[in-house]
């Protein structure tokens, strides 16, 4: 019976005379610890230790000491945690020893690797700090500057701030056209003057010439009677914005480079100019290129305006951002409504797998619907709605002909959108029309 007890154990057990001898071990023992019964029963422990078996004995501490003892005991390559037991006489005397070990190798390795996380997570947190502590270039009005496609555009708008070339700002809509041109004036010599923005496709075609180059008395019918000072004329001494520059029609294009050119405004129905001194910033998620080739924009007006291009990458291109930009929304919109809302680690997995088509808007617009709508402070990947879908389709996914020309449809359109960057010249190359192309990519969830 005494026999089958000890090796029915699954854990460990050695135990040893008052003396230091071996005197009996399970089969447990040598699974574990990969020592055989004539390495150490007969033996002195000393003798065991010395010949490099085992690193130390706790059985010797226990005879020594004369109490329960732990220790990490090294053997063959496995940390083990051993624990001897005394077993006393009626003389108060330690009689045996029993020894019984647990290897805590995977723990170890599991240690470490917390460590590793840890470590990674303190770093992480203090780029952040970094990050929130550098207001003027990483964390201005939204600006979030941590993938190298944005900090050469951060970089590239500080360096030509100070001057007072005209600057033409390019990208997809969304990508914070107007924050960048924001970060221009504010780094200019004219940042405490005038800073006039206009949207050149919210103005009615109409209007557009009037409200740019202003118009004297009894120009035309209600027109105010004093006359209006037009928006390049309120911009003197600092910076005018023209965003959306590729909806500006055509008949006023003209107008618009002499005024780059020559710096003067003549208002409608006036007959003097009035010399201006503004810079000149545009913006535009068109292809200004392509329209002068349509002929619907002057050629000689493109390459006035792009004296200094700046293409800002979408947002898809700039995945190490999407974590830092996703939780500098979250703590505005949990400042503005008084919440304490919080991303789980999927939640943020999900936004960067995700190829935001709205670039920066779309995000900052979705995470205010989802603080406000989600019944949990915690902001996890099922309350986003393209986590959502996909999982469902993974769900839904077999080996058909449908599914596997839907997977191929999807991966050449992503390897076309990636080489050619815009949808138009994406379905070019595909043999598709651009809306034909952009509802398959809503359909395929791209």
């Amino acid at each position: 019976m005494y026999e089958n007890v000890i090796n029915a154990s699954y854990d460990p057990i050695f135990i040893a005379d008052k003396r230091g001898y071996g005197i009996k071990m399970n089969e447990a023992y040598t699974r574990v610890t990969g020592i055989t019964e004539d390495q150490l029963i007969g033996r002195h422990l000393k003798d065991v230790v010395k010949d490099g078996i085992i690193s130390e004995s706790v059985s010797l501490k226990v005879l020594q000491e004369k109490r329960r003892v732990t220790i990490i005991q090294h053997v063959n390559g496995k940390d083990l945690l051993v624990t001897g037991n005394p077993i006393f006489d009626e003389n108060g005397d330690v009689s045996y020893v029993v020894t019984n070990l647990r290897d805590i190798s995977a723990l170890k390795h599991l240690e470490q690797e917390l460590m590793k996380t840890k470590a990674l997570a303190d770093r992480y947190l203090q780029q952040i700090k970094v990050y929130q502590h550098r207001e003027d270039t990483i964390r201005h009005e939204g600006v979030i500057a941590n993938s190298p496609n944005m900090l050469r555009v951060i970089h590239l708008a500080q360096k030509i701030a100070p001057f007072n070339s005209t600057v033409l700002l390019l990208g997809e809509s969304g990508v914070g056209k107007e924050v960048i041109a924001n970060l221009i004036q504010k780094w200019s010599p004219r940042s405490d003057k005038p800073f006039i923005k206009v949207n050149c496709a919210a103005i009615p075609k109409e209007l557009i010439e009037s409200e740019l180059f202003g118009y004297e008395k009894g120009a035309f019918t209600g027109a105010d009677s004093r006359g209006r000072p037009g928006l390049f004329e309120q911009a003197h001494t600092g910076t005018i914005f023209l965003d959306e520059i590729g909806e500006m029609p055509l008949s006023l294009q003209g107008k618009l480079l002499r005024v780059l050119q020559e710096f003067e405004v003549t208002r409608i129905g006036g007959r003097r100019t009035i010399k201006i001194d503004v810079r000149v910033i545009s913006a535009t998620n068109q292809d200004l290129e392509s329209l002068v080739k349509q002929g619907k924009f002057r050629e000689d007006l493109y390459y006035r305006l792009n004296i200094i291009p700046i293409h800002i990458p979408p947002l898809r291109e700039r995945q190490e951002d999407i974590p830092l930009l996703a939780h500098y929304f979250l703590e505005r919109v949990n400042q503005k409504y008084r919440l304490h809302k919080q991303f789980t680690d999927d939640a943020l997995l999900a936004m960067k797998s995700y190829a935001w088509p709205g670039n920066v808007r779309e995000m900052q617009n979705l995470i205010e619907r989802l603080v406000i709508t989600t019944e949990t402070d915690h902001i996890t990947a099922l309350h986003l709605p393209f986590s959502h879908s996909t999982s469902l389709e993974m769900k839904q996914a077999s080996k058909t002909l449908k599914d596997m020309v839907r997977n191929l449809e999807r991966e050449l359109i992503l390897k076309a959108i990636s080489e050619y960057k815009t949808t138009r010249k994406a379905a070019q190359v595909l043999g598709i029309s651009q809306s034909a192309l952009v509802k398959k990519m809503q359909r395929l969830g791209i």
